[in-house]
């Protein structure tokens, strides 16, 4: 081990030991904003044109889009390394996923959001939220087939 290491060995538990907390308390609080304030038909509506987040300021949209995708980059490493230290590597891995720009990431957020415990949680705490169910479409009724 590096002497810089065992010298900030402490520190850097702390460090770690925190953004876990943090991780967690703000998970808690920001996934049942975020869960309410979805459409219901999110994963339904058939999106055509440019993402909703694009105007017409492309070197903007172009450097939010690598932020985000760098965040998201980051998120997917932090997980990596959370499954191995203190925190909640799965999770935060996940979410570094959902804010990448990567290929079937809708079809892949079907799929999760169509396994019946995930998609119980998410309709509970819309309902607590007063918002109705998710519609699900053609992902669900393969789901309940099943």
């Amino acid at each position: 081990m590096s002497p810089w290491l065992q010298e900030n060995a402490a520190i850097l538990l702390t460090v770690l030991g925190l953004l876990s907390v943090s991780t967690f308390v703000g998970s808690l609080v920001i996934l049942p904003i975020l869960v309410a304030r979805l459409p219901a038909d999110h994963f339904v509506r058939v999106r055509t044109g440019p993402p909703p987040w694009r105007t017409r300021r492309p070197v903007r949209d172009t450097a939010l889009c690598l932020l985000r995708n760098l965040l998201g980059l980051m998120l997917v490493a932090g997980g990596l390394a959370m499954l191995f230290l203190p925190g909640q590597g799965l999770l935060t891995i996940g979410v570094g996923l959902l804010m990448m720009d990567i290929p079937k990431k809708r079809a892949f957020q079907g799929w999760v959001i169509s396994w019946k415990p995930v998609r119980g949680g998410i309709n509970w705490l819309r309902r607590r939220a007063g918002r109705p169910d998710l519609v699900l479409g053609d992902v669900a009724a393969s789901d309940q087939s099943a």
